[in-house]
């Protein structure tokens, strides 16, 4: 099978979101044993869970609409991927669930003030006559990256300890909104 043909917007597109999956995919796996290592329980971590859904439920909505108005939205996404990482380096210092729970809300904020905007912009640059393919490129990339970041999550939080893996996850946020960021604004 021959690899689908990507224009180079929709590459960096693909590329810098991978970075992002990937850092929220690392903590998954180990969520539940850092939220008991603070000092919660399995009902607190679900809470986490269940705030970071609401906010990121409520935010897509306005940032929907906030990102049709805005003329660059790449300066969307910068703002969404660096607010990710600056929660996921809050990580580094959370001690307590209400901390945790701050945390989650400022991640969620992040993803969602994004997610909208990414898609926007990836629709732009579809082929339009591989929509289809192209949007399947791009949720199977998203499963491959969550399976990367699961394992990595796992590998890095045994290895050297939940701070070094919030650290990392962090400075892949801030790479890709750092990439996006430097780009001349007509390539997306």
């Amino acid at each position: 099978m021959k690899l689908l043909p990507l224009n180079k917007p929709l590459r960096i597109l693909l590329f810098t979101n991978a970075l992002i999956r990937i850092s929220a995919a690392m903590l998954a796996p180990v969520y539940a044993l850092f939220v008991k290592r603070i000092g919660g329980d399995l009902i607190e971590a679900s809470i986490g869970g269940g705030i970071y859904a609401l906010i990121a439920g409520l935010t897509t909505i306005i940032s929907g609409r906030f990102s049709d108005k805005v003329k660059e939205n790449e300066l969307i996404l910068v703002l969404g991927y660096s607010i990710m990482g600056a929660g996921f380096l809050l990580y580094f210092w959370v001690n307590s669930v209400i901390f945790l729970f701050i945390v989650q809300a400022i991640i969620a904020f992040g993803e969602a003030l994004y997610l909208p905007v990414f898609d926007a912009l990836y629709t732009k640059h579809l082929n339009k006559n591989m929509a289809g393919s192209q949007w399947g490129l791009r949720e199977s990339m998203n499963y491959f990256v969550i399976a990367l970041g699961a394992i990595f999550g796992g590998i890095i939080a045994t290895l050297f300890g939940f701070q070094t893996m919030f650290v990392l996850m962090s400075i892949l946020c801030f790479a890709s909104a750092l990439y996006i960021y430097r780009l001349k604004r007509t390539v997306l």
